[in-house]
Protein backbone atom coordinates (compact mmCIF):
# COMPACT_ATOMS: atom_id res chain seq x y z
CA UNK A 1 0.00 0.00 0.00
CA UNK A 2 1.35 3.43 -0.57
CA UNK A 3 1.62 6.65 1.08
CA UNK A 4 -1.65 8.10 -0.75
CA UNK A 5 -4.01 5.15 0.54
CA UNK A 6 -2.68 5.38 3.91
CA UNK A 7 -3.70 9.35 3.57
CA UNK A 8 -7.09 8.80 1.94
CA UNK A 9 -7.53 6.22 4.99
CA UNK A 10 -6.93 8.32 7.76
CA UNK A 11 -8.60 11.47 5.65
CA UNK A 12 -11.68 8.91 6.02
CA UNK A 13 -11.36 8.61 9.32
CA UNK A 14 -10.98 11.74 10.17
CA UNK A 15 -14.32 13.13 7.84
CA UNK A 16 -16.55 10.84 9.07
CA UNK A 17 -16.04 12.20 12.65
CA UNK A 18 -16.54 16.10 11.76
CA UNK A 19 -20.01 17.49 12.58
CA UNK A 20 -21.77 18.25 9.10
CA UNK A 21 -24.20 21.86 9.05
CA UNK A 22 -27.03 22.12 7.13
CA UNK A 23 -25.60 23.16 4.19
CA UNK A 24 -23.14 20.41 3.80
CA UNK A 25 -20.49 22.47 5.07
CA UNK A 26 -17.56 21.06 7.25
CA UNK A 27 -17.22 23.53 10.47
CA UNK A 28 -13.75 24.73 9.72
CA UNK A 29 -13.64 25.06 13.54
CA UNK A 30 -12.80 21.21 13.90
CA UNK A 31 -10.01 21.38 11.27
CA UNK A 32 -6.48 22.97 11.24
CA UNK A 33 -4.56 22.84 8.44
CA UNK A 34 -0.85 21.96 9.24
CA UNK A 35 2.65 22.40 7.34
CA UNK A 36 5.71 20.62 7.48
CA UNK A 37 4.35 17.44 8.83
CA UNK A 38 5.08 13.81 7.96
CA UNK A 39 2.78 10.99 7.44
CA UNK A 40 2.45 9.88 10.90
CA UNK A 41 2.40 13.45 12.31
CA UNK A 42 -0.97 13.88 9.85
CA UNK A 43 -2.19 10.12 10.76
CA UNK A 44 -2.17 11.58 14.76
CA UNK A 45 -3.97 14.64 13.60
CA UNK A 46 -6.93 12.34 12.16
CA UNK A 47 -6.71 10.47 15.20
CA UNK A 48 -7.45 13.61 17.25
CA UNK A 49 -9.92 13.90 15.15
CA UNK A 50 -12.17 10.95 14.92
CA UNK A 51 -10.85 9.52 18.69
CA UNK A 52 -12.96 12.46 20.28
CA UNK A 53 -16.08 11.25 18.71
CA UNK A 54 -15.79 7.53 18.80
CA UNK A 55 -13.14 6.38 21.62
CA UNK A 56 -14.52 4.99 25.12
CA UNK A 57 -11.54 4.99 27.31
CA UNK A 58 -13.07 3.94 30.26
CA UNK A 59 -13.55 0.17 30.09
CA UNK A 60 -10.16 0.42 28.03
CA UNK A 61 -6.43 -1.61 29.54
CA UNK A 62 -4.30 0.56 26.93
CA UNK A 63 -3.25 4.08 26.78
CA UNK A 64 -4.44 6.52 23.99
CA UNK A 65 -1.22 5.88 22.10
CA UNK A 66 -1.50 2.04 21.96
CA UNK A 67 -4.91 2.97 20.51
CA UNK A 68 -3.80 5.43 18.33
CA UNK A 69 -0.93 2.81 17.35
CA UNK A 70 -3.53 -0.38 16.88
CA UNK A 71 -5.84 2.46 14.87
CA UNK A 72 -2.60 2.98 12.30
CA UNK A 73 -2.03 -0.47 12.14
CA UNK A 74 -5.72 -1.29 11.50
CA UNK A 75 -5.82 1.14 8.38
CA UNK A 76 -2.39 -0.63 7.09
CA UNK A 77 -4.31 -4.07 7.78
CA UNK A 78 -7.71 -3.03 5.59
CA UNK A 79 -8.61 -2.96 2.41
CA UNK A 80 -9.62 0.04 -0.23
CA UNK A 81 -13.29 -0.68 0.56
CA UNK A 82 -15.71 2.22 2.07
CA UNK A 83 -16.31 1.95 5.04
CA UNK A 84 -12.97 0.78 6.09
CA UNK A 85 -13.50 -2.58 7.71
CA UNK A 86 -11.50 -5.60 8.69
CA UNK A 87 -12.18 -9.21 7.43
CA UNK A 88 -11.72 -12.23 9.66
CA UNK A 89 -8.42 -13.38 8.19
CA UNK A 90 -6.88 -9.87 8.79
CA UNK A 91 -8.29 -9.80 12.39
CA UNK A 92 -6.82 -13.52 13.06
CA UNK A 93 -3.64 -12.05 11.53
CA UNK A 94 -3.28 -9.32 14.00
CA UNK A 95 -4.27 -10.98 17.19
CA UNK A 96 -1.31 -13.33 16.59
CA UNK A 97 1.19 -10.98 15.68
CA UNK A 98 0.22 -9.86 18.85
CA UNK A 99 0.41 -12.51 21.04
CA UNK A 100 3.53 -13.41 19.69
CA UNK A 101 4.59 -10.20 20.52
CA UNK A 102 3.92 -10.68 24.03
CA UNK A 103 5.72 -13.58 24.08
CA UNK A 104 2.59 -15.37 24.83
CA UNK A 105 1.31 -18.91 22.83
CA UNK A 106 -1.33 -18.91 20.55
CA UNK A 107 -4.94 -20.25 21.20
CA UNK A 108 -5.70 -21.69 18.14
CA UNK A 109 -9.57 -23.02 19.78
CA UNK A 110 -10.65 -19.89 21.48
CA UNK A 111 -10.40 -17.91 18.38
CA UNK A 112 -12.79 -20.30 16.40
CA UNK A 113 -15.42 -19.81 19.12
CA UNK A 114 -14.88 -15.85 18.77
CA UNK A 115 -14.70 -16.16 14.68
CA UNK A 116 -18.09 -18.29 14.86
CA UNK A 117 -19.57 -15.28 17.04
CA UNK A 118 -17.77 -12.81 13.99
CA UNK A 119 -19.27 -14.99 11.30
CA UNK A 120 -23.21 -15.18 12.82
CA UNK A 121 -22.91 -11.39 13.23
CA UNK A 122 -20.91 -9.61 10.67
CA UNK A 123 -17.89 -11.32 9.72
CA UNK A 124 -15.62 -8.00 10.08
CA UNK A 125 -15.21 -5.19 12.48
CA UNK A 126 -14.63 -1.65 12.53
CA UNK A 127 -11.65 0.17 13.99
CA UNK A 128 -13.19 1.22 17.22
CA UNK A 129 -14.55 -2.72 17.69
CA UNK A 130 -10.82 -3.68 16.95
CA UNK A 131 -9.55 -1.14 19.08
CA UNK A 132 -12.07 -2.78 22.26
CA UNK A 133 -11.32 -6.12 21.16
CA UNK A 134 -8.09 -5.53 22.15
CA UNK A 135 -8.23 -3.23 24.95
CA UNK A 136 -10.25 -4.73 27.02
CA UNK A 137 -7.81 -8.10 26.95
CA UNK A 138 -9.88 -10.51 25.85
CA UNK A 139 -6.66 -12.33 24.06
CA UNK A 140 -4.54 -11.26 26.08
CA UNK A 141 -5.46 -12.43 29.63
CA UNK A 142 -2.59 -12.93 32.14
CA UNK A 143 -0.70 -10.41 30.51
CA UNK A 144 -0.23 -6.69 32.53
CA UNK A 145 -0.51 -3.11 30.94
CA UNK A 146 3.13 -3.02 30.44
CA UNK A 147 3.28 -6.18 28.55
CA UNK A 148 0.19 -5.60 26.22
CA UNK A 149 1.84 -2.22 25.41
CA UNK A 150 5.10 -3.40 24.62
CA UNK A 151 3.50 -5.89 22.13
CA UNK A 152 1.36 -3.45 20.43
CA UNK A 153 4.25 -1.19 19.89
CA UNK A 154 6.82 -3.98 18.38
CA UNK A 155 3.38 -4.61 15.77
CA UNK A 156 3.33 -1.18 15.12
CA UNK A 157 7.13 -0.59 14.48
CA UNK A 158 6.89 -3.80 12.33
CA UNK A 159 4.03 -3.04 10.53
CA UNK A 160 4.25 1.03 10.18
CA UNK A 161 7.52 1.52 10.78
CA UNK A 162 8.80 -0.93 8.77
CA UNK A 163 11.59 -2.02 11.27
CA UNK A 164 13.01 -5.29 10.09
CA UNK A 165 14.75 -5.89 13.72
CA UNK A 166 16.36 -3.49 16.53
CA UNK A 167 17.92 -4.84 19.74
CA UNK A 168 21.02 -3.71 21.60
CA UNK A 169 24.76 -4.15 20.15
CA UNK A 170 28.45 -3.39 20.57
CA UNK A 171 29.55 -0.59 17.47
CA UNK A 172 33.34 -0.20 16.77
CA UNK A 173 34.10 3.82 16.19
CA UNK A 174 35.51 4.85 13.11
CA UNK A 175 38.02 7.26 14.51
CA UNK A 176 38.73 6.16 18.06
CA UNK A 177 38.26 2.56 17.31
CA UNK A 178 36.70 2.21 20.40
CA UNK A 179 33.59 -0.06 21.05
CA UNK A 180 30.35 1.52 22.18
CA UNK A 181 26.83 0.07 22.93
CA UNK A 182 23.98 1.02 20.73
CA UNK A 183 20.86 1.00 20.04
CA UNK A 184 20.14 -0.91 15.78
CA UNK A 185 16.99 -0.16 13.93
CA UNK A 186 16.93 -1.69 11.03
CA UNK A 187 14.28 -0.82 8.19
CA UNK A 188 14.63 -2.12 3.92
CA UNK A 189 16.57 1.10 3.58
CA UNK A 190 18.64 1.80 6.62
CA UNK A 191 20.37 0.65 9.32
CA UNK A 192 20.09 3.31 12.11
CA UNK A 193 21.46 3.18 15.78
CA UNK A 194 20.54 5.46 18.57
CA UNK A 195 22.00 6.02 22.15
CA UNK A 196 19.01 3.86 23.46
CA UNK A 197 15.94 2.08 23.04
CA UNK A 198 13.96 5.84 23.63
CA UNK A 199 15.05 6.74 19.82
CA UNK A 200 15.86 10.30 21.23
CA UNK A 201 19.18 10.67 20.17
CA UNK A 202 20.52 9.12 16.65
CA UNK A 203 24.37 8.77 16.19
CA UNK A 204 24.16 7.74 13.03
CA UNK A 205 22.83 5.66 10.06
CA UNK A 206 24.18 3.05 7.15
CA UNK A 207 21.98 3.58 4.17
CA UNK A 208 21.79 0.08 2.87
CA UNK A 209 21.53 -0.38 -1.35
CA UNK A 210 22.19 -3.67 -3.64
CA UNK A 211 26.01 -3.50 -3.47
CA UNK A 212 26.07 -3.44 0.12
CA UNK A 213 27.08 -7.08 1.96
CA UNK A 214 27.40 -8.60 5.12
CA UNK A 215 29.78 -11.30 6.65
CA UNK A 216 30.52 -13.07 9.46
CA UNK A 217 34.21 -12.18 11.50
CA UNK A 218 36.02 -14.03 14.09
CA UNK A 219 37.02 -13.26 17.41
CA UNK A 220 39.60 -10.76 17.82
CA UNK A 221 40.09 -7.70 20.27
CA UNK A 222 38.48 -9.61 23.01
CA UNK A 223 34.92 -8.94 21.24
CA UNK A 224 33.10 -12.16 20.10
CA UNK A 225 30.47 -12.49 17.76
CA UNK A 226 31.87 -10.33 15.14
CA UNK A 227 30.18 -9.27 11.65
CA UNK A 228 31.05 -6.88 8.93
CA UNK A 229 28.79 -4.68 6.87
CA UNK A 230 30.51 -2.99 3.64
CA UNK A 231 28.92 -0.26 1.72
CA UNK A 232 30.22 2.18 -1.28
CA UNK A 233 33.25 3.82 0.68
CA UNK A 234 32.83 2.73 4.35
CA UNK A 235 32.42 -0.60 6.69
CA UNK A 236 31.12 -0.89 10.24
CA UNK A 237 32.61 -3.62 12.26
CA UNK A 238 29.31 -4.63 15.04
CA UNK A 239 29.32 -7.22 17.56
CA UNK A 240 26.42 -8.94 18.91
CA UNK A 241 25.21 -10.40 22.41
CA UNK A 242 25.49 -13.93 21.44
CA UNK A 243 25.92 -16.30 18.39
CA UNK A 244 21.98 -16.62 17.67
CA UNK A 245 21.71 -12.77 17.94
CA UNK A 246 24.87 -12.54 15.34
CA UNK A 247 22.84 -15.32 13.02
CA UNK A 248 19.48 -13.19 13.27
CA UNK A 249 21.31 -9.64 12.49
CA UNK A 250 23.07 -11.35 9.81
CA UNK A 251 20.19 -13.29 8.30
CA UNK A 252 18.49 -9.86 8.92
CA UNK A 253 20.51 -7.25 6.97
CA UNK A 254 21.21 -9.81 4.22
CA UNK A 255 16.86 -10.18 3.65
CA UNK A 256 16.73 -5.88 3.42
CA UNK A 257 19.64 -6.26 0.82
CA UNK A 258 17.82 -8.80 -1.35
CA UNK A 259 14.54 -7.24 -0.79
CA UNK A 260 17.02 -3.76 -2.26
CA UNK A 261 18.10 -6.35 -4.85
CA UNK A 262 14.93 -7.11 -6.36
CA UNK A 263 13.06 -4.03 -6.15
CA UNK A 264 10.12 -5.86 -3.30
CA UNK A 265 8.79 -3.85 -0.81
CA UNK A 266 9.10 -5.30 3.16
CA UNK A 267 7.96 -8.48 4.01
CA UNK A 268 5.21 -8.26 5.88
CA UNK A 269 3.75 -6.30 2.78
CA UNK A 270 4.73 -8.53 0.72
CA UNK A 271 2.60 -10.66 3.26
CA UNK A 272 -0.14 -8.62 3.18
CA UNK A 273 -0.43 -8.16 -0.50
CA UNK A 274 -0.26 -12.11 -1.11
CA UNK A 275 -3.28 -12.58 1.35
CA UNK A 276 -5.39 -10.57 -0.19
CA UNK A 277 -4.89 -11.51 -3.89
CA UNK A 278 -5.38 -14.95 -1.96
CA UNK A 279 -8.88 -13.92 -0.66
CA UNK A 280 -9.81 -12.29 -3.81
CA UNK A 281 -8.96 -15.85 -5.47
CA UNK A 282 -11.14 -17.76 -3.27
CA UNK A 283 -13.75 -15.09 -3.17
CA UNK A 284 -13.56 -15.06 -7.19
CA UNK A 285 -14.06 -18.96 -6.93
CA UNK A 286 -16.85 -19.22 -4.26
CA UNK A 287 -18.66 -16.34 -6.54
CA UNK A 288 -18.25 -18.88 -9.85
CA UNK A 289 -19.45 -21.56 -7.62
CA UNK A 290 -22.53 -20.21 -6.35
CA UNK A 291 -22.91 -18.84 -9.89
CA UNK A 292 -22.46 -23.11 -11.03
CA UNK A 293 -24.70 -23.91 -8.23
CA UNK A 294 -27.41 -21.50 -8.99
CA UNK A 295 -26.91 -22.71 -12.55
CA UNK A 296 -27.48 -26.41 -11.48
CA UNK A 297 -30.78 -25.53 -9.50
CA UNK A 298 -32.06 -23.82 -12.25
CA UNK A 299 -31.44 -26.69 -14.44
CA UNK A 300 -32.57 -28.95 -11.24
CA UNK A 301 -35.92 -27.20 -11.37
CA UNK A 302 -36.68 -27.17 -14.86
CA UNK A 303 -36.59 -31.32 -14.86
CA UNK A 304 -38.54 -31.13 -12.03
CA UNK A 305 -41.29 -29.12 -13.82
CA UNK A 306 -40.50 -31.55 -16.70
CA UNK A 307 -41.06 -34.48 -13.98
CA UNK A 308 -44.10 -32.63 -12.78
CA UNK A 309 -45.31 -32.36 -16.06
CA UNK A 310 -44.64 -36.29 -16.71
CA UNK A 311 -46.05 -37.15 -13.92
CA UNK A 312 -49.59 -35.71 -14.23
CA UNK A 313 -49.83 -36.76 -18.15
CA UNK A 314 -49.21 -40.39 -16.73
CA UNK A 315 -51.74 -39.77 -13.73
CA UNK A 316 -53.96 -38.31 -17.07
CA UNK A 317 -53.65 -41.56 -18.46
CA UNK A 318 -54.20 -43.75 -15.76
CA UNK A 319 -57.17 -42.12 -14.89
CA UNK A 320 -58.35 -43.05 -18.62
CA UNK A 321 -57.25 -46.53 -18.50
CA UNK A 322 -59.20 -46.53 -15.30
CA UNK A 323 -62.10 -45.14 -16.59
CA UNK A 324 -61.54 -47.86 -19.63
CA UNK A 325 -61.24 -50.20 -17.47
CA UNK A 326 -64.39 -49.69 -15.68
CA UNK A 327 -66.54 -50.05 -18.67
CA UNK A 328 -65.05 -52.89 -19.73
CA UNK A 329 -66.06 -54.57 -16.02
CA UNK A 330 -69.61 -53.21 -17.04
CA UNK A 331 -69.42 -54.83 -20.25
CA UNK A 332 -68.53 -57.97 -19.66
CA UNK A 333 -70.93 -58.02 -16.34
CA UNK A 334 -73.89 -57.05 -18.95
CA UNK A 335 -72.84 -59.79 -21.25
CA UNK A 336 -72.03 -62.26 -18.14
CA UNK A 337 -75.76 -61.44 -17.17
CA UNK A 338 -77.17 -61.89 -20.47
CA UNK A 339 -75.13 -65.12 -20.90
CA UNK A 340 -76.76 -66.59 -17.74
CA UNK A 341 -79.98 -65.52 -18.55
CA UNK A 342 -80.08 -67.03 -21.63
CA UNK A 343 -78.75 -70.08 -20.33
CA UNK A 344 -81.60 -70.43 -17.49
CA UNK A 345 -83.85 -69.70 -20.58
CA UNK A 346 -82.13 -72.77 -22.39
CA UNK A 347 -82.86 -74.66 -19.40
CA UNK A 348 -86.71 -73.91 -19.57
CA UNK A 349 -86.70 -74.35 -22.70
CA UNK A 350 -85.10 -77.75 -22.86
CA UNK A 351 -87.58 -78.80 -19.39
CA UNK A 352 -90.57 -77.41 -21.42
CA UNK A 353 -88.80 -79.26 -24.58
CA UNK A 354 -88.61 -82.48 -22.88
CA UNK A 355 -91.73 -82.53 -21.62
CA UNK A 356 -93.58 -82.12 -24.86
CA UNK A 357 -91.45 -84.88 -26.17
CA UNK A 358 -93.08 -86.85 -23.58
CA UNK A 359 -96.31 -85.96 -23.95
CA UNK A 360 -96.54 -85.71 -27.71
CA UNK A 361 -94.05 -87.03 -29.64
CA UNK A 362 -95.92 -85.49 -32.86
CA UNK A 363 -94.58 -81.62 -31.67
CA UNK A 364 -90.70 -82.53 -32.97
CA UNK A 365 -91.11 -79.80 -35.81
CA UNK A 366 -91.50 -77.71 -32.60
CA UNK A 367 -88.99 -78.89 -31.11
CA UNK A 368 -86.68 -78.66 -34.06
CA UNK A 369 -87.63 -75.03 -34.61
CA UNK A 370 -86.51 -73.82 -30.78
CA UNK A 371 -83.09 -76.01 -31.66
CA UNK A 372 -83.07 -73.43 -34.58
CA UNK A 373 -83.61 -70.51 -32.33
CA UNK A 374 -80.91 -71.80 -29.70
CA UNK A 375 -77.97 -72.24 -32.77
CA UNK A 376 -79.30 -68.11 -33.16
CA UNK A 377 -78.71 -67.62 -29.46
CA UNK A 378 -75.17 -69.82 -29.90
CA UNK A 379 -74.15 -67.26 -32.91
CA UNK A 380 -75.31 -64.62 -31.06
CA UNK A 381 -73.32 -65.69 -27.91
CA UNK A 382 -69.93 -66.29 -30.11
CA UNK A 383 -70.47 -62.77 -31.48
CA UNK A 384 -70.79 -61.05 -27.73
CA UNK A 385 -67.83 -63.40 -26.70
CA UNK A 386 -65.89 -61.89 -30.02
CA UNK A 387 -67.01 -58.47 -28.65
CA UNK A 388 -65.41 -59.15 -25.35
CA UNK A 389 -62.27 -60.18 -26.94
CA UNK A 390 -62.21 -57.24 -29.14
CA UNK A 391 -62.74 -55.21 -25.31
CA UNK A 392 -59.41 -57.47 -24.27
CA UNK A 393 -57.55 -56.15 -26.86
CA UNK A 394 -58.65 -52.49 -25.94
CA UNK A 395 -57.26 -52.99 -22.90
CA UNK A 396 -53.90 -54.74 -23.85
CA UNK A 397 -53.44 -51.73 -26.28
CA UNK A 398 -54.09 -49.43 -23.24
CA UNK A 399 -51.95 -51.23 -20.84
CA UNK A 400 -49.07 -51.37 -23.64
CA UNK A 401 -49.35 -47.44 -24.02
CA UNK A 402 -49.13 -47.15 -19.91
CA UNK A 403 -46.07 -49.24 -19.94
CA UNK A 404 -44.46 -47.24 -22.64
CA UNK A 405 -45.31 -44.12 -20.66
CA UNK A 406 -43.42 -45.73 -17.62
CA UNK A 407 -40.61 -46.34 -19.84
CA UNK A 408 -40.34 -43.51 -20.79
CA UNK A 409 -40.59 -42.13 -17.23
CA UNK A 410 -38.15 -44.97 -16.28
CA UNK A 411 -35.65 -43.71 -19.31
CA UNK A 412 -35.79 -39.93 -18.28
CA UNK A 413 -35.13 -41.17 -14.36
CA UNK A 414 -32.31 -43.26 -15.73
CA UNK A 415 -30.76 -39.70 -17.38
CA UNK A 416 -30.82 -38.07 -13.95
CA UNK A 417 -28.75 -41.08 -12.39
CA UNK A 418 -26.38 -41.52 -15.23
CA UNK A 419 -23.46 -38.97 -13.52
CA UNK A 420 -24.16 -41.54 -10.19
CA UNK A 421 -23.55 -44.18 -12.68
CA UNK A 422 -20.87 -43.78 -14.14
CA UNK A 423 -18.92 -42.76 -10.83
CA UNK A 424 -20.11 -46.28 -9.45
CA UNK A 425 -19.03 -47.81 -12.96
CA UNK A 426 -15.78 -46.69 -12.92
CA UNK A 427 -15.50 -47.68 -9.53
CA UNK A 428 -16.48 -51.03 -10.03
CA UNK A 429 -14.58 -51.20 -13.12
CA UNK A 430 -11.45 -50.62 -11.24
CA UNK A 431 -12.47 -53.49 -8.59
CA UNK A 432 -13.76 -55.79 -11.56
CA UNK A 433 -10.20 -55.28 -13.24
CA UNK A 434 -8.41 -56.02 -9.90
CA UNK A 435 -10.82 -58.92 -9.19
CA UNK A 436 -9.57 -60.26 -13.34
CA UNK A 437 -6.27 -60.11 -12.68
CA UNK A 438 -6.71 -61.84 -9.34
CA UNK A 439 -8.43 -64.30 -10.92
CA UNK A 440 -6.02 -65.09 -13.85
CA UNK A 441 -3.09 -65.02 -11.60
CA UNK A 442 -4.89 -68.05 -9.51
CA UNK A 443 -5.70 -69.34 -13.28
CA UNK A 444 -2.19 -69.78 -14.29
CA UNK A 445 -0.99 -70.82 -10.59
CA UNK A 446 -2.94 -73.70 -10.67
CA UNK A 447 -2.05 -74.22 -14.64
CA UNK A 448 1.61 -74.10 -13.85
CA UNK A 449 0.73 -76.54 -10.53
CA UNK A 450 -0.96 -78.84 -12.90
CA UNK A 451 1.96 -78.89 -15.30
CA UNK A 452 4.47 -79.83 -12.15
CA UNK A 453 2.27 -82.65 -11.31
CA UNK A 454 2.21 -83.99 -14.97
CA UNK A 455 6.04 -83.14 -15.35
CA UNK A 456 6.54 -85.02 -11.76
CA UNK A 457 4.09 -88.15 -13.40
CA UNK A 458 6.51 -87.82 -16.85
CA UNK A 459 9.17 -87.93 -14.81
CA UNK A 460 8.23 -90.83 -12.90
CA UNK A 461 7.02 -92.81 -16.08
CA UNK A 462 10.76 -92.04 -17.29
CA UNK A 463 12.27 -93.75 -14.91
CA UNK A 464 10.32 -96.67 -14.93
CA UNK A 465 10.52 -97.13 -18.59
CA UNK A 466 14.39 -96.79 -18.04
CA UNK A 467 14.32 -99.73 -15.52
CA UNK A 468 12.13 -101.80 -17.82
CA UNK A 469 14.73 -101.14 -20.87
CA UNK A 470 17.73 -101.40 -18.60
CA UNK A 471 16.09 -105.23 -17.28
CA UNK A 472 15.53 -106.03 -21.14
CA UNK A 473 19.34 -105.21 -22.38
CA UNK A 474 20.37 -107.25 -19.10
CA UNK A 475 17.91 -110.29 -19.98
CA UNK A 476 19.51 -109.72 -23.67
CA UNK A 477 23.30 -109.84 -22.98
CA UNK A 478 22.21 -113.32 -21.19
CA UNK A 479 20.33 -114.61 -23.61
CA UNK A 480 23.24 -113.32 -26.07
CA UNK A 481 25.85 -114.53 -23.95
CA UNK A 482 24.51 -117.81 -23.74
CA UNK A 483 23.63 -117.81 -27.27
CA UNK A 484 27.27 -117.01 -28.07
CA UNK A 485 28.55 -120.09 -25.81
CA UNK A 486 26.24 -122.81 -27.27
CA UNK A 487 27.33 -121.51 -31.25
CA UNK A 488 30.97 -122.35 -30.01
CA UNK A 489 29.55 -125.54 -28.72
CA UNK A 490 28.24 -126.78 -31.48
CA UNK A 491 31.38 -125.15 -33.86
CA UNK A 492 33.78 -127.38 -31.89
CA UNK A 493 31.37 -130.64 -33.04
CA UNK A 494 31.40 -129.74 -36.18
CA UNK A 495 27.64 -129.37 -36.45
CA UNK A 496 27.31 -133.26 -35.59
CA UNK A 497 25.16 -132.13 -32.40
CA UNK A 498 21.87 -130.49 -32.83
CA UNK A 499 19.80 -129.80 -29.95
CA UNK A 500 16.38 -131.14 -29.31
CA UNK A 501 13.77 -128.75 -27.68
CA UNK A 502 10.02 -129.25 -28.31
CA UNK A 503 8.35 -127.43 -30.60
CA UNK A 504 5.19 -127.99 -33.28
CA UNK A 505 5.74 -130.27 -35.89
CA UNK A 506 4.88 -128.41 -38.63
CA UNK A 507 7.82 -127.61 -40.65
CA UNK A 508 11.11 -126.21 -39.55
CA UNK A 509 13.81 -123.78 -40.73
CA UNK A 510 16.58 -125.65 -42.34
CA UNK A 511 19.93 -124.26 -40.77
CA UNK A 512 23.79 -124.42 -41.86
CA UNK A 513 23.57 -127.06 -39.02
CA UNK A 514 20.75 -128.70 -40.25
CA UNK A 515 16.93 -128.52 -38.99
CA UNK A 516 16.27 -125.82 -36.88
CA UNK A 517 14.96 -126.10 -33.20
CA UNK A 518 11.94 -124.05 -33.92
CA UNK A 519 9.59 -123.23 -37.23
CA UNK A 520 9.72 -119.93 -38.92
CA UNK A 521 5.90 -119.06 -36.63
CA UNK A 522 7.66 -119.21 -33.83
CA UNK A 523 10.67 -116.93 -34.56
CA UNK A 524 7.56 -114.24 -35.81
CA UNK A 525 6.14 -114.43 -32.67
CA UNK A 526 9.91 -114.12 -30.80
CA UNK A 527 10.94 -111.13 -33.58
CA UNK A 528 7.17 -109.35 -32.24
CA UNK A 529 7.49 -109.82 -28.71
CA UNK A 530 10.98 -108.39 -28.88
CA UNK A 531 10.06 -105.30 -30.83
CA UNK A 532 8.03 -104.75 -28.63
CA UNK A 533 9.94 -104.52 -25.46
CA UNK A 534 12.28 -102.50 -27.20
CA UNK A 535 9.85 -99.85 -28.13
CA UNK A 536 8.66 -100.15 -24.44
CA UNK A 537 11.97 -99.52 -23.29
CA UNK A 538 12.87 -96.80 -25.69
CA UNK A 539 9.46 -94.75 -24.78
Amino acid sequence: MGLREDLLKSIWHAFTALDVDKSGKVSKSQLKVQDNFNGLDFNRMCWTLCARKNLTKNTLLISDDDAFKIWCIFNFLTEDKYPLTLVTEEIEYLLRKLTEAMGGSWIEEKFEDYKIQLNAKQQCLSVWEVIELIGTGHFSKGMDRQTLSMGINEVFQELILDVLKQGYMMKKGHKRKNWTERWFVLKPNVLSYFVNENLTEKKGHVVLDSSCCVESLPDKEGKKCLFLIKCAGKSFEISASDKKKKQEWIQAIQTAVNLLRQGLPAPHKEARQKRKELRQKLQAEQEALEQRMKELQTANESKQRELETLRRKLEEDAANAAEEERRRQQTQTELHDRYMTDLEREKMVRQQMEEEVAQKSSELEQYLQRVRELEDMYHRLEESLEDERQARQDEETVRKLQARLLEEEATKRAELELLHLQQQKAISRTEAEKQELEQQRIVKEEALQAAMLQLEQLESERKGALEQYEEVMKKLENAANKTRSWKDKVAQHEGLIRLIQPGSKGPQLITNWGAAAFTEAELNLREKSWQEKKNSATQ
